[in-house]
């Protein structure tokens, strides 16, 4: 995620690779995941940045992961340790390690993006392909707080765990589990976009007519090319892990 590259082609490497590391569930390729970000953002020069805002939101929810799923792991058979109703299980450490790792390589391929990314380029990129510059805006702005927004969401599934929303490893447990946590999430991030919509109208943003392009860029034919692999690949990934997750086929 270099300048070299088209901010389309940016966006859709780190989107493709949060859908395919999602989808995978498994926790060395998301450590690896990891790894290759924290790699990418040191040499982009931005490495303390993303460390930093990883770590405001990768901290507390590890430690929730860690007391919920760690001591509290309802389908835990195969006890290390107990303590009255706290109970250390296999099961619940390995749900916690694959549930941490996972959503921390998410968390820092979007950072990534999100610090090194020009957003002035990926508004005119999103322009060109005939979005509303609106809808640009709207983007660039949510992913400078995505931070935020990983740390909301991170929140509201502490807060509904606490309540005993309990999620399991199957796909149907945990679908529930996201639509419940959804609501709450996109319900406020359609009051910010509401907040930011309004702000961009007012600067004439909402008005008819033809547009003056100041920026233009260059989009190389290889690029595209890679964005439908990545894309591709990304399907691919959502679909056998949808296939090998259907009930009845008794894998996780």
């Amino acid at each position: 995620m270099t300048s070299t590259l088209h901010p389309l082609t940016a966006l859709t490497a780190a989107g493709s690779a949060a859908v395919i590391t999602t989808a995978a569930g498994c926790w060395p390729l998301s450590l690896a995941v990891a790894l290759a970000a924290a790699v990418l953002a040191g040499r982009a020069g931005v490495g303390r940045r993303v460390l930093a805002a990883g770590a405001a939101v990768l901290l507390p929810l590890g430690l929730s992961l860690l007391m919920l799923h760690g001591l509290f792991f309802s389908e835990g058979r195969t006890v290390l340790a107990a303590w009255g109703p706290a109970r250390v299980t296999q099961e619940g450490l390995a749900f916690a390690l694959e549930a941490g790792t996972r959503t921390g390589a998410c968390v820092l391929v979007l950072l990534l993006f999100s610090f090194t990314v020009s957003t002035p380029d990926l508004v005119a990129a999103l322009a060109a392909k005939g979005l509303p510059p609106q809808f640009g805006f709207v983007l660039a702005s949510a992913l400078t707080l995505l931070p935020a927004m990983a740390g909301r969401l991170a929140a509201i599934r502490a807060a509904q765990e606490a309540r005993g929303l309990v999620v399991g490893r199957g796909l149907v447990s945990r679908l529930a589990a996201v639509r419940v946590q959804m609501v709450p999430l996109v319900l406020g991030l359609i009051e910010d976009s509401g907040s930011r919509a309004q702000a961009l109208d007012a600067r004439g943003f909402g008005r008819q007519g033809p547009r003056t392009a100041y920026r233009e860029l260059t989009d190389p034919p290889a690029q595209r090319r890679f964005r439908a692999v990545l894309l591709l690949l990304a399907g691919a990934a959502v679909a056998v892990r949808l296939a090998v997750s259907w009930p009845g086929t008794g894998l996780p």
